[in-house]
């Protein structure tokens, strides 16, 4: 009888031990299940604080902060004048009216439009004391700045083609690049480009943010979705391919078209060859210019670049919004032989005018 009772208040124990267990066990799956759902709270309460964002690269110029103004905002002008220039110059002249001149314009455009997403909010953040920029405002400039780069590979690819029909197949060229097709792939190149950019700016826009400083002089999307708290697989997946479709697709189309003219030109004559060179060279130029500008800021916004001088950062992540624009109507305005004479016969009556005024 006392075995038998020892067994039966063991069992007992086991039992309540067993229950405690459990209970335990119950409070700290609770405890764990309160624990996320507060995490979850605070992602939600800091995403719906951010209303704004603060650019980080920018530094204490002290005095010299008017220095950079006007010299950012001399910049600004002397590229709308140059731009504007030869777009005039190409409406107003019949002779001019040709596929290479009307990509040319399209081209002209996009460097108006993607100077107009970076100076102003730049002019303003540099005599700015606090370097903020709303929400709206930050994600309208990517929207500005990453459309203007996809305008630009989809125009100067158009243009390689064009090229490629002219040189290669001179004899079918009126036939194959008709005018309605110039406007065709035109506004292909400008929609095909807002509306990728307007579906990346819908998958950012929703994001759960946990910070608000972006280390930039300027909004850039990576850099948004590097603050994001929430899951950004999709965002990644997407931008990767974007940045293939926009850079390397048409690197790809535009080293092939070379190729092609390369061969034309070694099998072709000297006419021919000299024809090849003066209408390639400003495209080869211009191609390889934005190519640097936008394949180092992919770098320096994908991997950590702090080894790099901050001053030469900044600079160089400017460069294919500031040098570009500026550089393709030098480029193109000084090479093209018909838009040259055009340029210098303005000058020249120019001059004269004011001559004859004094």
């Amino acid at each position: 009888m006392f075995l038998f009772a020892q067994v039966e208040k063991a069992k007992f124990n086991l039992s309540k031990t067993v229950s405690q267990c459990n209970f335990f066990s119950s409070i700290c799956a609770l405890n764990s299940a309160m624990f996320t759902l507060q995490a979850k709270t605070r992602i939600m309460i800091n995403s719906t604080q951010v209303s704004y964002f603060t650019l980080s690269a920018y530094f204490d110029t002290g005095g010299f902060k008017y220095l950079y103004f006007m010299i950012i905002l001399s910049l600004y002008i002397l590229i709308i004048c140059a731009n504007l220039l030869l777009i005039v110059i190409i409406c107003m002249n019949r002779s001019l009216h040709e596929p290479m001149y009307i990509f040319l314009c399209s081209l002209f455009v996009n460097e108006l439009y993607g100077s107009t997403g970076l100076f102003p909010m730049l002019l303003v953040q540099i005599l700015s004391d606090i370097h903020t920029v709303s929400v709206p405002f930050c994600f309208l400039q990517i929207f500005c700045v990453y459309s203007y780069v996809c305008v630009e590979f989809s125009n100067l690819a158009v243009m390689s083609y064009d090229r490629y029909l002219a040189i290669c197949y001179p004899l079918q060229y009126n036939t194959q690049m008709t005018y309605n097709k110039v406007l065709l792939l035109i506004a292909l190149s400008w929609l095909y480009s807002f509306f990728t950019i307007f579906i990346l700016i819908s998958l950012i826009a929703p994001l759960q943010l946990c910070g608000n400083i972006i280390n930039k002089v300027y909004c850039l999307n990576y850099s948004i979705v590097k603050l994001a708290c929430s899951e950004t697989r999709v965002n990644n997946i997407y931008g990767l391919i974007i940045t293939f479709l926009t850079v390397f697709g048409p690197l790809i189309l535009i080293l092939y078209t070379y190729m092609k003219i390369l061969q034309v030109c070694f099998s072709g004559s000297k006419q021919t060859r000299q024809k090849a060179f003066s209408t390639c060279t400003p495209h080869v130029a211009s191609l390889l210019n934005f190519s640097f500008g936008v394949c180092f800021e992919i770098l320096q916004s994908r991997f950590d670049m702090k080894s790099v001088y901050s001053m030469l950062q900044i600079v160089l992540s400017l460069y294919f919004l500031t040098c570009q624009p500026l550089f393709n109507p030098l480029m193109y305005g000084l090479n093209m032989s018909k838009i040259c004479i055009i340029c210098k016969r303005l000058l020249l009556n120019f001059v004269i005018k004011c001559g004859s005024q004094s």
